[in-house]
């Protein structure tokens, strides 16, 4: 009996059919990895991380997302929200039109956006639905209000005063207080855009946070907002380092202390990169890049470690620079060396305030995790090699 062939129609047909197999499971697996990176990225703060530091982790003044929602302390604000998206949408003339796209799109969001809050998410879909529409609209507009200031009303709440805008700015970068940055994105693309504005999404951001990012940079180098999770991450990524890990063969945690590193012979200087985390030990001389000690330091250390220690972020940079800072700031006079390199500054702060801010943060962190273990092992290594000189040229 002769053996069928397949006819090339057949073989077309099937290829096509093998193709769309190969593109659906693709899709299937690109969807499960996008919920397992999105999953719990807003999560509320563990108890022992409180320890008398509410102050750091709830919002004073405006709530964001559904965590803080009605709260009764936070209602002042809810008002001028409204008001804000009322300014938003009156920019196009078929406001209806817009909102409606916008709920549209919310609704098809809806079940991604709740994946990325940890614990019970009980609110109801259409109350879920407004909070989203209605902080993410007062994000924007307030974003517009700071970059534009035409834009900005005499009499808006927001602009008041430096205390109310420091608490506003300090209530934004909250880990419970944060709506996932695709619903920000996505809105932002169907809102009506200021005809004086030609900034993006992500440049708006940096510009509002300009104060509280690594060297005051405008748009600092983040790999790309469509891996972004929040407002809190995307300045978290700036801060990361650029350059890599050094290797570690053992793993190390411990470290001495600034001054008595330097009377072992290593010296400190200030190093200029955008990355305060991009550390450089060569030669003897450890290369820092300078931190500024501000009124925001506290409150954003504390949600990135945190948000690190709560979300799966496999390696902690935040808290291994945490833990590297508290290593090297044992006593005043640590600070007062790291100053005169220019590597710290404090402007108004006492040193012994610093030495607390670094000592009270809730580090929790395994060797795995550590990102400076292999800096750590270089740097102990360079100090065993010298004392042994020291001793040998001794003998």
């Amino acid at each position: 009996m002769e053996e069928h062939r397949p006819s090339q129609n057949e073989i077309k047909r099937k290829v096509s059919i093998d193709g769309i197999q190969e593109e659906h499971l693709v899709l299937l697996i690109k969807d499960k990895m996008e919920n397992i990176s999105l999953s719990h990225c807003i999560s509320k703060v563990p108890e022992e991380h409180f320890k008398g530091n509410h102050q750091n982790y709830n919002p004073t003044l405006v709530s964001i997302g559904p965590f803080h929602h009605a709260k009764h302390s936070l209602r002042e604000m809810e008002a001028h929200k409204w008001h804000y998206l009322n300014t938003l949408f009156s920019r196009k003339q078929n406001s209806e039109e817009t909102l409606s796209n916008c709920l549209k799109t919310l609704r098809r969001l809806e079940e991604k956006a709740r994946k990325c809050y940890g614990g019970n998410m009980d609110m109801e879909s259409d109350k879920f639905v407004q909070v989203m529409l209605l902080d993410a609209c007062f994000i924007i507009e307030l974003f517009f209000a700071y970059s534009i200031k035409g834009l900005r009303r005499r009499d808006d709440p927001c602009f008041s005063s430096n205390e109310r805008f420091f608490h506003i700015r300090c209530d934004l970068i909250l880990l419970e207080n944060q709506i996932p940055f695709f619903i920000l994105q996505q809105l932002f693309q169907l809102v009506p855009i200021p005809r004086e504005c030609s900034y993006s999404l992500q440049e708006l951001t940096f510009r509002f946070f300009r104060k509280l990012i690594p060297g005051g940079a405008e748009t600092p180098q983040v790999r790309s907002s469509a891996n972004v999770l929040h407002i809190l991450d995307l300045i978290r990524q700036s801060y990361l380092p650029t350059s890599q890990e050094l290797h570690s063969k053992i793993g190390q945690t411990e470290l001495k202390n600034a001054q008595h590193l330097q009377k072992s012979g290593i010296n400190f200087k200030r190093a200029n990169r955008e990355s305060l985390m991009n550390l450089e030990f060569k030669n003897g001389v450890l290369k820092m890049p300078a931190l500024t000690i501000h009124n925001y330091t506290e409150t954003l250390f504390r949600n990135f470690i945190t948000f690190e220690h709560c979300c799966g972020q496999q390696t902690k940079h935040i808290t291994s620079y945490a833990l590297l800072m508290i290593c090297l700031l044992k006593s005043k006079n640590d600070i007062k060396l790291l100053q005169q390199k220019g590597i710290m500054d404090v402007g108004t702060h006492k040193h012994e305030e610093i030495l607390n801010l670094f000592r009270n943060f809730p580090i929790d962190l395994s060797i795995r995790d550590f990102y400076y273990k292999g800096l750590f092992e270089k740097i102990n290594c360079h100090k065993s090699i010298k004392s042994k000189v020291v001793l040998v040229c001794g003998k």
